[in-house]
């Protein structure tokens, strides 16, 4: 057997997640490893890019609890890193959606800015965007730069003495009791390496099934997404982040695929997309290519709702989704192992929390809310916020 390293927490996968609980587990102290398969900067899975929507758009009270949880976490981290990350462009949610006065109440009791503006208003701040509809507009909400975000949590978590380690995979991982766990894992040196553990943290997004697949979490769908950017027509014209949710056939929405997320991307132009409706793929077989009726109608609705983008100047980007059935994430541990997973489509806003609630269960400090529980009865429905986008 290979030599086997002791540390106190291994954490298999350097996504978004992974890299925040190495972040907060380092700057307690504790002595942590994180294994990440691929390259700095790679494109396999769905934490790279550089605009994530930061909606605030959330009635149900445990996320409401993160969200007020989150914004000074990114600062914090912002700070740390010396990195912008957050910028606050605010979100503008509309389209005929039957939740907003929810979430409206919902945030409004939490402290955070919201309100609702009528067509004429919202047209005047943003003719880049067509609305037909009044609009929820939050403020204190904007977009991420997702690809500086992982850099800067590598780099804080290495300065508070994690060891990183990148193209590193990991291939097996062993309970050996209630406090201990082992995790094999191979280098580009081709030699396998063993780490045991108090505790292990797995944040594989896509691959997390094919790695733990043995516990009991609810199902992973694995999907391709194929949002795309569009060329913006004048530079000048102020953008918000928005989410847009269809009404009926019979009003011009019958070629919709779902609601749909948005924000600029500065540099890249304007980010639209279908959410969750890619084909389901294993995450080592992806052709990276849009679906061609797919991108065809994503293309449609940037002609009919963005009057400010060229509908025919469309890059597509290719990412993936892992989603349980109920959308809800899952944070939870089963004896060593920490799992978080099914973040797809809402979760990049929550990172600084989900990485604080997975370093706690790590420590066994408090537990994750219930309705993050591996073991939770999932009911399958629609998003836990209603809105789209991540």
């Amino acid at each position: 057997m290979s030599e086997v390293e002791q540390v106190e927490t291994a954490v298999v996968g350097g996504g978004a997640m992974g890299a925040a609980t190495a972040w907060h587990l380092a700057r307690r102290g504790r002595d942590v490893v994180l294994l990440e398969r691929f390259e700095p900067g790679h494109r396999n899975g769905a934490s790279h890019g550089a605009s994530r929507n930061f909606n605030v758009g959330y009635a149900d009270p445990a996320y409401v609890a993160m969200l007020v949880e989150a914004l000074p976490l990114w600062r914090e981290l912002e700070a740390e890193s010396g990195t912008p990350l957050l910028e606050l462009v605010g979100v503008a949610n509309h389209g005929p959606a039957a939740h907003f006065d929810a979430v409206h109440a919902a945030l409004t009791a939490a402290g955070i800015p919201s309100e609702f503006l009528p067509v004429d208003e919202a047209s005047r701040r943003w003719p880049g965007i067509r609305f037909d509809t009044r609009v929820l507009f939050n403020a204190r909400a904007g977009r991420v730069n997702a690809d500086a975000t992982i850099a800067a949590l590598h780099a804080t978590a290495a300065a508070a003495g994690a060891d990183v380690r990148h193209r590193t995979r990991a291939t097996r991982i062993e309970t050996l009791g209630e406090d201990r766990v082992r995790v094999a894992s191979v280098a580009d040196d081709g030699i396998e390496r063993v780490v045991e553990a108090r505790t292990a943290v797995v944040t594989l997004g896509a691959w997390t099934t094919k790695f733990v697949g043995g516990l009991a979490l609810p199902p992973l769908v694995v999907t391709q997404e194929g949002p795309a950017h569009f060329a913006v027509r004048d530079e000048s014209t102020p953008w918000p982040s928005y989410n847009h949710f269809p009404g009926a056939a019979a009003d011009g929405y019958g070629y919709w695929r779902s609601p749909v997320y948005g924000m600029l991307t500065p540099g890249e132009g304007v980010k639209a997309g279908w959410h969750g409706v890619g084909p389901v793929v294993d995450p080592d077989a992806r052709d990276f290519l849009p679906v061609p009726d797919q991108l065809a109608d994503l293309q449609r609705y940037a002609r009919d709702w963005l009057p400010g983008v060229d509908a025919d100047a469309a890059t597509p980007i290719s990412c993936t989704y892992t989603t349980t059935p109920d959308e809800h994430f899952v944070l939870d541990r089963i004896g060593p192992i920490v799992v978080g997973a099914g973040f797809s489509g809402h979760g990049f806003k929550f990172t600084p929390v989900v990485g604080r609630i997975l370093a706690d269960l790590a420590d066994g400090s408090r537990p994750a809310p219930s309705r993050f529980a591996a073991g939770r009865a999932a009911e399958p429905g629609g998003s836990p916020t209603g809105l789209a986008g991540t």
